[in-house]
C-alpha cells in the first residue's frame, strides 16, 4: 500500500510493529478528534479497514482516559448500518489503536461544496441520516457535533455518521435533566446551547440534522456571518431566509427542525411522520450477530429468519427457509438447580401464570420445547414479527420504529424437571408501553394453553413430546 508523506515514522513504525501480523498501514486518511487516521488492510482476509492511532502519553496528560472509554462504549452500543462501525481496540504501552470500517466515498462535505444536491439525493442522505440518529438516541447516545464533515458515504453512495469524539450518554445527565458542556461546532451548534443553562442533547442533535438538510437542498449555511458574534446572534434568533425553491412541504419541515424553541422543535417520530421526509422512505432491519452487523431492506424481508450465521445470506427463498425450519433441532433446555429457583424470583409459584413485573414474566408449562415454539412462531406470524432461534433461546423482532426502536422480546425455555419447562419472556429492547400493550393483547392469550393450572395440569391437551 502507499505510504503516508504526511504520517510521522514514529507513528508509522511503531503501527506497522504491532499490526505486522495482521494489517497493512497505508496513507493517512485525516486526523480525528484525538489521533491520525490511517487505512490499512487485513492481510488475511484482504479487507480494508480504518485505523485511528491515538497517542496514549497526550490523552494521559490533558486527563482524557476517561473520554476514550467513553467513545468505545459509545462504537460499541451504536451499531447501525448508517454508523462508521468500530471491529475491535487494540493497545501498546504508547498507542491505541481504533480499528473502525473503512468508508471509500469520503466525506458529505466534498460532495456539498460542489454545490446543493437534487432533491431525492438530499431527502435520501437526510431520511439515513434520522434513521442513525434515532437509533443513537433511543440507546442513550447523543452525537452532539453532527456535521457534513463528520458524515462519511461509502462506495453505494449511503451515508454513515462518524467522529463520535464530542458524544455524551444518558449516565452523563445533570441532576436537573440536562447537559451543561458547551461543544459543537459553530454554525451547527443549537441556539440552546449558547445560552449556556442547560439543553436536551437528543434537540441539540436535531437542530443539527436541520442545519445539515438546509445545506444538503441550499448549498450554503443557514446561519453564516464573518464574525462568529453576529452569526451566534442569528442563530440564537433564528433568522434565516429559505430558498425560493424549497417546495412548501420541505420549508414547514425546515421551520419545525430550526425551532429555537427546543420544547416545540420536532421530534424524530415526527419527522418519520413527515410527508416530504417519507417519500421513498425505506426502513432498514437489522441485527447483531456474532459481533457481526446484519442488514435487510424492507422489501427483501422473508416471513421468517432462522438462526442466521453471521456469514450466511439473508436473503434466502421460502422453500430453503422452510427447510431449514424442518431440520433444526432445538437444543435441550438448560436445567434449573434450587439456586435458579430462587434467583428467579421470591414469590416464584410452580403453578401460577404470568409472575414478576410486566417487563420479566415467566410460568411453568407441561409442553414439549417444539411445541412451546411453534406457538411463539404462531404469534409472531400474527403480530408480523420476526423469529430467529438459537438453541431453546428465541428472539421476536418488531419492525416498527418506536421511541426506543424496534420492541425486540426474548423467550428463553429452561427445564424444571423431565416433564416441566419454565418460559421466560423478557423485553429486551424498545417501547415499554408498546410491549405491555402486545404483551396484554397477543403474548399472554396466546401462551396461556400452555401454562400449567393450579391442579397442574396445562389449559389444552398437549400431547406432544420430546
Amino acid at each position: 500500500m502507499p505510504s503516508s508523506k504526511t504520517g510521522t515514522p514514529t507513528t508509522r513504525n511503531e503501527a506497522q510493529g504491532l499490526l505486522l501480523r495482521r494489517y497493512e498501514i497505508g496513507q493517512v486518511l485525516g486526523h480525528g478528534s484525538f489521533g491520525k487516521v490511517y487505512v490499512a488492510r487485513n492481510i488475511k482476509t484482504n479487507e480494508l479497514v480504518a485505523i485511528k492511532v491515538i497517542d496514549k502519553e497526550k490523552i494521559l496528560k490533558d486527563g482524557l482516559i476517561s473520554h476514550i472509554k467513553r467513545e468505545i462504549s459509545i462504537l460499541r452500543r451504536v451499531r447501525h448500518p448508517n454508523i462508521v462501525q468500530l471491529f475491535e481496540v487494540m493497545a501498546t504501552k504508547t498507542k491505541i489503536f481504533f480499528v473502525m470500517e473503512y468508508v471509500k466515498g469520503g466525506e458529505l462535505f466534498s460532495k456539498v461544496a460542489k454545490g446543493r444536491l437534487k432533491e431525492e439525493i438530499a431527502r435520501k442522505y437526510f431520511q439515513q441520516l434520522i434513521s442513525a440518529v434515532g437509533f443513537c438516541h433511543a440507546r442513550g447516545v447523543f452525537h452532539r457535533d453532527l456535521k457534513p464533515e463528520n458524515i462519511l458515504l461509502d462506495e453505494n453512495g449511503d451515508l454513515k455518521v462518524s467522529d463520535f469524539g464530542l458524544s455524551a450518554i444518558s449516565e452523563q445527565i445533570c441532576g436537573d435533566g440536562l447537559f451543561h458542556t458547551f461543544c459543537g461546532t459553530p454554525a451547527y451548534v443549537a441556539p440552546e446551547v449558547l445560552g449556556r443553562k442547560g439543553y436536551e442533547a437528543a434537540k441539540v442533535d436535531i437542530w443539527s440534522c436541520g442545519v445539515i438538510l438546509f445545506v444538503l437542498m441550499a448549498g450554503y449555511l443557514p446561519f453564516r456571518d464573518q464574525n462568529i458574534m453576529v452569526m451566534y446572534k442569528k442563530i440564537y434568533r433564528g433568522e434565516f431566509r429559505r430558498p425560493r425553491w424549497f417546495s412548501p412541504e420541505l420549508s414547514r419541515l425546515m421551520k419545525r427542525l430550526l425551532d429555537t424553541n427546543p420544547e416545540t422543535r420536532i421530534t424524530i417520530p415526527e419527522i418519520m411522520e413527515d410527508k416530504w421526509f417519507k417519500k421513498g422512505f425505506k426502513h432498514v432491519r437489522f441485527y447483531i450477530e456474532d459481533d457481526k452487523l446484519c442488514s435487510v431492506k424492507d422489501e427483501e424481508v422473508e416471513d421468517d429468519v432462522i438462526d442466521y450465521s453471521s456469514d450466511q445470506s439473508l436473503y434466502e427463498s421460502e422453500s430453503e427457509i422452510e427447510g431449514k425450519r424442518r431440520s433444526v433441532s432445538l437444543a435441550k433446555p438448560m436445567s434449573l438447580n434450587a439456586f435458579d429457583l430462587i434467583s428467579f424470583s421470591s414469590g416464584f409459584r410452580i403453578s401460577g401464570p404470568f409472575e414478576d413485573e410486566t417487563e420479566e414474566s415467566r410460568f411453568v408449562s407441561g409442553a414439549s420445547v417444539s411445541s412451546i415454539v411453534l406457538k411463539l412462531e404462531e404469534i409472531a406470524k400474527k403480530v408480523g414479527f420476526l423469529i430467529r432461534k438459537k438453541d431453546c433461546k428465541i428472539s421476536l423482532e418488531g419492525s416498527k420504529e418506536g421511541v426506543k426502536g424496534p420492541l425486540v422480546i426474548t423467550v428463553e425455555i429452561f427445564e424444571l424437571t423431565p416433564n416441566l419447562r419454565v418460559v421466560e419472556v423478557k423485553k429486551k429492547s424498545g417501547d415499554k408501553k408498546d410491549y405491555e400493550e402486545l404483551f396484554e393483547r397477543d403474548l399472554r392469550p396466546g401462551l396461556q394453553p400452555l401454562m400449567l393450572s393450579d391442579s397442574g395440569e396445562s389449559s389444552h391437551s398437549l400431547s406432544d413430546t420430546e
